[in-house]
């Protein structure tokens, strides 16, 4: 299961219908605690996903900012960053027997 979702505002290029959708399907993964619904829930499921995906496109739409539009670019690797220096940390903190120590 994802534990965050992206930001999608103020993006060159803007956010498209299937970025809104992923993160809408990544809320309610989360908020349900299933990867993939019963049959029985499914129709909730798919439900929740187009209300909260079409709230987000609203809402997206009418936010406003001064700020220049990100760079995708920029910021994927400004998470990769964040990540390995993350998984880094971890590791050591941990205590990982495969880790070299100083």
């Amino acid at each position: 299961m994802c534990r965050n979702i992206r930001m999608l505002f103020n993006f060159d290029p803007p956010v498209t219908e299937d970025e809104i959708r992923g993160a809408a399907l990544q809320f309610v993964c989360k908020i349900s605690g299933f990867n993939k619904p019963s049959k029985a829930n499914e129709p909730a499921f798919t439900e929740a996903i187009e209300q909260i995906a079409h709230a987000s496109q609203r809402f997206l739409s009418r936010l406003e900012t001064n700020a220049p539009p990100r760079s995708r670019e920029e910021e994927a690797a400004k998470a990769r960053a964040r990540g390995e220096a993350r998984f880094r940390s971890g590791s050591r903190a941990a205590g990982d027997p495969h880790e070299a120590r100083p």
